[in-house]
């Protein structure tokens, strides 16, 4: 009887770098590495040369002068007297503050406008499919100036809330549309104020819980446990009654008319909510379509298992279709998560003051450092592209496929 045995493991030769198969990708990746960060120490060296050759030098020094211009609305005090560190960080959130409302609003229409095209009602149906068509096909720019410009000619004046003309009246009596904006109020937070906000919000993840335990039953025991009614109590009953219980600690700033402009509430630019909604808008096309994809890559038999079992056709798209078809939507939706905040740096079109506006505007006219705000520029989309990656991709592997 014989034995076979494992072959005597050979010495490694430096020719096997390039012809054994388990090491030539490792060699060829590392000749790309090694070449790339020669063209890239070219360039620095080269650009460090000329600009010694021209007697400059790269400084951030700059950053500490004070910028000299007014920023139209901003999430932090600032003035014209304050440094363009502290400009390029005012346009820096009003960047992220566009791009995060406009992702969940695009997301919102995408989903619908993704499940309503796949209605059998034909007319729902070709009205969704002509929205997407439109929109998609259309440049990002032309909606933003054409949703700009419908609000500035559209809109009255502030002061035609002054007379009694029914179409310049405020909504409710807080929210003024005026063509320079929209005026809202705006909460006030005594000390007790935040406890309120602080119920409220644990009151969401209690809601949120809920909710899982409501899935978990089902799955496990079959038993369809109320889910809209006790979400909704769960949030807004115990912050109702800790608002009422601690006196009332939230009060409401109303905006009101005084000169030829309102004053106090919270002021939502007309450049920023025609960007705001182009954005949304236009990438809820794209996002349908995706929607509509990954519910069309569900087999039939699951839609038809599920109706045998009883379920109601909205329960078995929330517990079965799409559950199977975030596995399809989800990748491409980071990638429209990313063109959104690459997109919003068209703001300066309708003079909404973001990042591309103060720091690689005007920040850069006044003060000519092109190599240093380019730079710095480059770097704050590399960090927000890079954070929505990370955290899309840790959703993602939540609810991809798990092997057994």
């Amino acid at each position: 009887m014989t034995t076979l045995s494992d072959p005597p493991r050979e010495s490694f030769r430096l020719s096997m770098l390039v012809n054994d198969t388990r090491y030539r990708s490792y060699t060829f990746q590392f000749i790309a590495l090694v070449c790339v960060a020669a063209l890239f120490a070219y360039l620095g060296s080269n650009l460090v040369a000329n600009l010694r050759a021209a007697g400059l030098n790269i400084s951030y020094d700059f950053l500490g002068d004070p910028s000299g211009y007014d920023i139209n609305q901003t999430l932090i005090d600032y003035t014209s007297q304050s440094s363009h560190l502290r400009a390029s960080i005012a346009g820096l959130l009003n960047t992220l503050l566009v791009s995060i409302l406009a992702c969940i609003t695009a997301t919102i229409i995408g989903v619908a406008a993704g499940v309503l095209r796949l209605s059998n009602n034909w007319l729902v149906s070709k009205l969704m499919a002509v929205y997407v068509e439109m929109f998609r096909n259309v440049p990002v720019l032309i909606w933003i100036i054409i949703i700009f410009t419908i609000m500035t000619a559209v809109a009255p004046a502030p002061s035609a809330f002054r007379g009694d003309d029914p179409d310049a009246s405020m909504l409710f009596g807080m929210f003024a549309f005026t063509n320079r904006g929209v005026y809202i109020p705006k909460p006030l937070f005594e000390p007790l104020g935040w406890v309120v906000l602080g119920v409220f919000l644990i009151s969401i993840v209690g809601a949120i819980l809920y909710r899982r335990y409501a899935t978990k039953v089902l799955y496990d025991e079959g038993r369809l446990l109320p889910t809209t009614w006790p979400t909704v109590a769960i949030v807004l009953v115990p912050a109702i009654l800790a608002y009422f219980i601690l006196g009332r600690p939230i009060a409401l700033e109303i905006p009101e008319l005084g000169g030829f402009n309102f004053s106090g509430g919270i002021t939502l630019l007309g450049s920023l909510i025609a960007l705001w909604f182009a954005l949304a808008i236009y990438t809820g096309a794209f996002i349908a379509e995706n929607v509509r994809a990954g519910i069309q890559s569900v087999s039939r038999g699951q839609t038809e298992a599920a109706a045998a079992l009883g379920l109601r056709p909205r329960r078995i798209m929330n517990l079965v279709v799409l559950p199977q078809a975030l596995r399809v939507i989800v990748p491409p939706l980071i990638s429209h998560y990313l063109n959104i905040t690459k997109n919003s740096s068209l703001a300066i079109a309708v003079g909404y003051m973001d990042l591309t506006g103060t720091l690689g505007g005007i920040t850069l006219n006044q003060t000519g450092r092109a190599i240093e705000t380019i730079l710095l520029l480059m770097l704050f989309y590399l960090l927000i592209s890079l954070s929505i990656s990370a955290i899309m991709n840790v959703y993602n592997n939540a609810v991809r496929l798990k092997e057994r």
